[in-house]
């Protein structure tokens, strides 16, 4: 039996941690699919040919090391019409980091992003791992950002999540609004790939329609 709150954090705790994007447009029947971690060769291709294939658009929440190392690949990201969010330029951990180091870190990821070609004027902000301090929350709140979290954790980076069960997750907590996370990383690697087709066709089966945030 799946334990919730691994998978689909309960409204209690979203009420808590406020001014943070869970959820999109609750009383409407769409998905939001983002990305988190990438862009890289290995992965990132794969992923977009899906996408392409499904005539879905996503999210990508990219480190902006990765960015810069495989700027082809952050191109190909936003030719495809994806929208790309800010997920820090070290894959920095919010608690372990002072404020100003994060700041610091978020802006130059930004700077990256803009250099690219990337629309900014209402920049997405992920926290890495979810978590951040409530003084970075704050500023970057100040500063324009909207922070998303997610509705839906698939876990796909845990290998002791096979196909199967990631994709018993995905159905059984899809919900009016649900902003569903997968990993553009070597970690969630096959799986990830096998259960993101079939999900989509689920999604579309139940006659929610895949947006973009």
């Amino acid at each position: 039996m799946l334990f919730r709150p691994l998978y689909q954090f309960p409204a209690r705790v979203q009420r808590w941690y406020r001014h943070v994007l869970w959820r999109c447009n609750v009383a409407q029947r769409a998905v939001y699919l983002t990305f988190d971690d990438g862009p890289i060769p290995e992965m990132t291709p794969k992923i977009l040919a899906i996408l392409r294939e499904k005539q879905v658009k996503a999210t990508f929440f990219c480190v902006g090391d990765n960015a810069r190392k495989y700027p082809e690949l952050l191109r190909m990201i936003l030719a495809d019409g994806h929208r790309v969010g800010n997920h820090t330029f070290h894959h920095l951990p919010g608690l372990k980091t002072s404020l100003s180091a994060y700041l610091r870190d978020v802006s130059d990821c930004d700077a990256l992003l803009r250099q690219a070609g990337a629309q900014m004027d209402k920049p997405l902000f992920r926290p890495p791992y979810g978590r951040m301090k409530s003084s970075q929350k704050r500023e970057l709140l100040n500063a324009g950002y909207t922070i998303v979290l997610w509705d839906v954790l698939t876990h796909d980076y845990n290998k002791a999540y096979a196909p199967e069960k990631m994709l018993e997750v995905i159905q059984r907590y899809t919900r009016n609004g649900s902003i569903v996370v997968f990993h553009d990383s070597l970690k969630s690697s096959e799986r990830m790939l096998e259960v993101l087709p079939k999900a989509i066709d689920f999604w579309r089966q139940e006659g929610y329609e895949l947006r973009i945030l």
